[in-house]
């Protein structure tokens, strides 16, 4: 049962505790909130937990820091009576329908379908199909469909990020370290490792720049394993290839306003001396 206490509308920012969240605070985001705030004031309430213990912070993380970092002692709530499952849902859900990276995505998915499980364990079971059948079971079909509106995805791909996040798990720390962002693609593949060594492998070579993609990463692991070698890719040879797949395809008017047009630049790939001696007593080169 959530209950809206109406009567609380602000609080002071050092009575709201933070607890674990499901991701740390970006910077950047912090750093553009802090002068929003200065300017307009604080005009979205942060979402907050109220329990024996105090005041517990449900969503807002970003906007609680900034409040904080800007020197200003009170923050606008709305405050709720809960349980710990609608509270997991809540702080999933409010995240979800805005924007994140798609390895966010996998983790408050993953963390939204097991506090939806836990309160409504009747949706695992046999007779309904479960999440396999109806994707996220009863009213929380409808918030599949939205997440996957919002990301130009099926509710089908949500069902599979959400097993990507499970997949994972606390391996969604390390991810966060790639030095390329980890990509819905990424994600995917992610999903479909069964075998929990290749997972850690697929995800040291994400991790430490080695691999561009969980694909690439996982058809060197299993080159490894079998013993096979994988063909290396000659940029220069692919890149001959493809001039040459579009060269063949262009009309003849193209070409040759395409030759013009570049004319100084192909002689000099072909023959660099030639073409500085081509070039007017004007146009030398140095």
């Amino acid at each position: 049962m959530v209950n809206l206490i109406k009567a609380i509308t602000d609080l002071p920012v050092s009575d709201i505790e933070i607890g674990s969240r499901l991701r740390d605070v970006a910077e950047a985001e912090v750093v553009a909130l802090i002068e929003l705030i200065r300017e307009f004031g604080q005009t979205t309430p942060i979402l907050v937990r109220k329990k024996k213990s105090g005041f517990v912070l449900v969503d807002g993380m970003h906007r609680l820091e900034a409040t904080k970092r800007a020197g200003i002692d009170t923050i606008p709530v709305r405050v709720y009576e809960m349980t710990d499952d609608d509270a997991a849902m809540l702080e999933a859900s409010q995240n979800l329908v805005g924007g994140m990276s798609p390895l966010d995505d996998a983790v408050f998915l993953a963390a939204w379908k097991k506090a939806h499980l836990h309160k409504h364990p009747e949706t695992a079971a046999g007779v309904a199909g479960a999440l396999a059948k109806h994707g996220l079971q009863g009213n929380s079909s409808s918030f599949a469909e939205i997440v996957a509106t919002k990301r130009s995805i099926s509710v089908r791909q949500v069902r599979k990020i959400i097993a990507a996040g499970e997949a994972l798990g606390l391996q969604t720390i390390r991810l966060r370290q790639a030095p390329r962002p980890v990509t819905l693609k990424d994600l995917l593949e992610l999903a479909k490792i069964g075998e929990p060594s290749e997972q850690i492998a697929v995800i040291d070579a994400l991790v430490d720049g080695t691999a561009k993609s969980a694909g690439e990463a996982r058809r060197v692991w299993k080159a490894r394993e079998t013993g096979t070698k994988i063909a290396i890719k000659d940029p220069v040879e692919q890149g001959y290839l493809a001039i040459s797949a579009l060269w063949a395809r262009l009309p003849k008017a193209a070409k040759r306003r395409f030759s013009e047009e570049h004319e100084l630049e192909l002689r000099d790939l072909i023959d660099p001396l030639e073409a500085k001696v081509s070039l007017g007593p004007d146009e030398v080169e140095f």
